[in-house]
């Protein structure tokens, strides 16, 4: 190692606290925002350039750095995102937490042949506000990520050329996993604006072009279809309305014949008098002042599932879609059967 080297790694050896102070400060900023912006990714990672790493560098490119400011990867941020979309959105909101060297930052999604295929990633060398020294950030996605490493496994650690042929069958997966990660944000961006003409349709009524599933069933509890026959029963005894998830009821309203959210709606207009009959019944004579919003929906289903001919196995069913099957279900049953048998639909 030349003097001038022994010069930069001696200024290494005296900011080496400083590197790790940056360190912490770039990756609790990074995860603040991320937080901030709602952006979920797979990994936020950082490390400080080892002694050792940094000998190799001057060792290859010693003459190029007149300080050891002039080196920018001594400290190095990367986040892998999910999705490439991500990947820009990150870097806007890193443009307003750091101050971006433009001139020795590089977007290599830009930078590929037409007729090649390979490592995708955007580099920002940035600086940290109150610091004189660099560091620099890496955007990727994991499918990218992946690559990179996979890539760098077969391709530098072996120290042998690799023949046409294996760079050539690399060259093509490198393309396969380019349009996986286009196809992955697409989907998610159809997805989502599903999801958005759902909850117009939910909103506007237009319920029987819903199909029923999860993402739908959870729009439709958005505007709390159950509430008035919820506040009907609290009534009953004056109870408090306890919240809890409805979701767990999509598999009953699937086995009660639902396809549609417009199917749910008339399952509730055409069953609910009886669901709040049987609620009277169940709670008339008690003094239970806390009720579950879980009631309206479970009673209409219990009332469904009867007066479609279920009987107590078509209760046994629902309860165990509910709670999993349980020995207690089986009393659920009796007790639920009891209570409904003198109702007048029982008897119709």
């Amino acid at each position: 190692m030349d003097l001038h080297s022994e010069f930069i790694v001696e200024e290494y050896r005296e900011a080496r606290p400083i590197f790790e102070k940056m360190q912490s400060e770039v990756v609790a900023k990074l995860r603040e925002a991320l937080d901030r912006n709602g952006i979920i990714v797979t990994a936020v990672e950082a490390r400080v350039k080892t002694e050792e790493s940094l000998l190799g560098k001057l060792a290859l490119k010693g003459a190029k750095y007149a300080t050891l400011s002039d080196i920018t990867d001594i400290v190095g941020a990367r986040i892998i995102t999910f999705y490439t979309d991500d990947v820009d959105r990150i870097a806007a909101m890193a443009e307003q937490l750091f101050e971006i060297d433009w001139t020795n930052s590089v977007d290599k999604r830009k930078l590929h042949q037409l007729d090649s295929f390979g490592y995708n990633s955007l580099h920002y060398v940035c600086r940290l506000p109150g610091y004189d020294y660099r560091f620099e950030l890496q955007l990727r996605t994991t499918l990218q990520h992946a690559w990179a490493a996979i890539n760098h496994d077969t391709g530098y650690k072996s120290g042998v050329e690799i023949p046409r042929e294996y760079l050539r069958r690399m060259n093509m997966l490198a393309g396969v996993l380019e349009m996986a990660d286009d196809e992955f944000s697409r989907i998610r961006t159809e997805i989502n604006d599903y999801r958005r003409r759902v909850q117009q349709l939910v909103q506007n009524g237009q319920l029987d072009d819903v199909l029923l599933d999860g993402d739908t069933f959870r729009s439709y509890l958005n505007v709390r279809p159950f509430e008035k026959l919820n506040r009907r029963i609290a009534a009953i005894n004056q109870a408090e309305i306890q919240e809890v998830p409805l979701i767990r009821y999509l598999g009953v309203l699937k086995e009660l014949g639902c396809n549609s959210l417009g199917d749910v709606a008339r399952l509730r207009n055409q069953y609910e008098e009886d669901a709040y009959a049987l609620a009277r019944h169940q709670l008339g004579n008690t003094d239970l002042d806390i009720i579950s919003s879980a009631v309206g929906l479970q009673n209409i289903c219990i009332v469904a599932t009867l007066r479609q001919g279920g009987g107590k196995n078509g209760l046994l069913k629902l309860f165990d879609i509910l709670n999993g099957h349980t020995s207690e279900n089986n009393e659920l049953v009796e007790l639920t059967y009891q209570q409904a048998a003198s109702l007048p639909f029982m008897k119709a």
